[in-house]
């Protein structure tokens, strides 16, 4: 056991102490840090008025238009005469409003999208007022109509609520696809690092004071950490910049989210203050009932116990080949139930407690993924501790599995490896 630690340690201080282990520890943060800040910043900046020359031949829209960031200029000059002129011309033809209304915007460059659906936002909300005023109607009868539902789901034993779908489903996909990566990423640093010390014939020396398997045990747990202390450090500075960003932008966010209520309530008159309330606590009722701390305990769980397995098998690769080149060939086997996995993800949304979700979750290669995409919709304790059950059975199974041609593939040199040479490895003894 010492000589595992030993193996540890070396591995965890080698690794962190390696330039690119601090830039992502540092740059993964900021990435995150950006796309909070790039989207406030673009939003609460200070962006210039244009100008839209409106020509109104339809009468309809005489000093009514009404957009964000834009100023319209009503003229009685003539089309052809406009058109000579640089600037950014509205052409509204006579209309007939029982058929589809065409009318024009004229500039010499592409306005954007943002721009021309702004400027076809306010002429839909004109055209709609006129119609609903010959018909006798007015936006707000027409509000009276709506009856809001708020549908929420209850647990039919307990009666607690349980979590929203749309939120469950948000978290366990992201939930399953970061273990997926996480696998990936690591799991090949184990077989690189294998594969390069079996190359550079490192390995000769240092198994001549530990057994093999104590080197491979020692070489996964040591990445482990390795992973364990960039998430830790990730989260932390995660935090950190999400609060100085929120205490540093707080204005800009009172006021983004004022412009989009004042917005909101331009598209929608009949919406007031008492059922902007009931919206929010819509959106408090969808969090409640959501298992926290069960979602965060199984991604931990997972996320370690599918690393540990997948780690062993890519050690095996890396034992048997002398060039990362020929890897290629026994990567396919190991992988295709990660990515079965991924692809039966929207399966499982359909239906998360589904004969399909079931047996996925509960085979140890895709439980790590699939049983992710489950845990947010509250799946059974009884299934829950069954799958993990089953994964520290298939971790145990595959580190003996792999240990056993590890042993003999770490030391084995310039001879064409196969699977039936796997297996030979694996019934060898000595």
């Amino acid at each position: 056991m010492n000589k595992i630690w030993l193996i540890i340690k070396r591995e965890y201080f080698s690794r962190i102490r390696k330039k690119s282990f601090i830039i992502m520890s540092i740059l993964g943060p900021l990435l995150f840090g950006g796309i909070l800040v790039v989207p406030i910043w673009l939003a609460t900046r200070d962006n210039p008025e244009k100008l839209v020359v409106v020509k109104d031949e339809s009468g309809f829209f005489d000093h009514k238009l009404n957009a964000n960031n834009i100023q319209f200029v009503y003229t009685t000059e003539r089309i052809e005469h406009l058109l000579l002129q640089d600037s950014t011309i509205l052409h509204i033809p006579p209309i007939d409003l029982k058929r589809t209304v065409d009318i024009f915007l004229y500039g010499e460059n592409n306005h954007g999208i943002d721009f021309e659906n702004r400027i076809k936002n306010s002429l839909e909300r004109e055209l709609r007022k006129i119609r609903l005023s010959r018909l006798g109607l007015n936006q707000g009868k027409l509000d009276s109509l709506n009856t809001r539902v708020n549908l929420q789901t209850k647990n039919s034993q307990t009666g607690e609520a349980e979590a929203d779908s749309g939120v469950a489903s948000i978290v366990g996909y992201i939930g399953a696809f970061a273990i997926y990566m996480f696998i990936f990423i690591y799991g090949a640093q184990v077989m690189r690092g294998v594969a390069e010390e079996k190359t550079n014939r490192i390995i000769e020396i240092i198994i001549s004071s530990v057994k093999p398997f104590q080197l491979m045990m020692g070489k996964i747990v040591g990445i482990a950490l390795v992973v364990l202390t960039q998430l830790t450090v990730w989260i932390t500075l995660t935090s950190a910049i999400y609060l100085g960003i929120s205490a540093y932008y707080s204005d800009e966010m009172k006021l983004l989210a004022e412009t989009q209520s004042a917005q909101s309530t331009l598209s929608s008159p009949g919406m007031n203050k008492i059922e902007q309330a009931k919206m929010l606590s819509e959106v408090k009722d969808k969090i409640e009932g959501f298992p926290v701390f069960k979602t965060v305990f199984s991604f931990i769980f997972y996320f370690l116990a599918g690393y540990l397995m997948y780690a062993a098998l890519f050690a095996m690769v890396g034992s048997a080949v002398d060039s990362m080149e020929d890897s290629q060939q026994f990567m396919l086997p190991i992988t295709i139930p990660l990515i079965g996995s991924i692809i039966v993800l929207g399966a499982v949304l359909q239906d998360p407690h589904g004969s399909l979700a079931f047996w996925m979750s509960m085979i140890p290669l895709t439980s790590p993924v699939v049983m992710m995409m489950r845990v947010p919709f509250d799946v059974p304790d009884l299934e829950l501790l069954l799958s993990m059950f089953l994964l520290i059975g298939g971790f145990i199974s595959t580190t003996w599995f792999a240990g056993r041609v590890y042993r003999i593939g770490i030391l084995m040199h310039g001879s064409k490896v196969n699977y039936k040479t796997l297996w030979k490895w694996f019934f060898m003894n000595n």
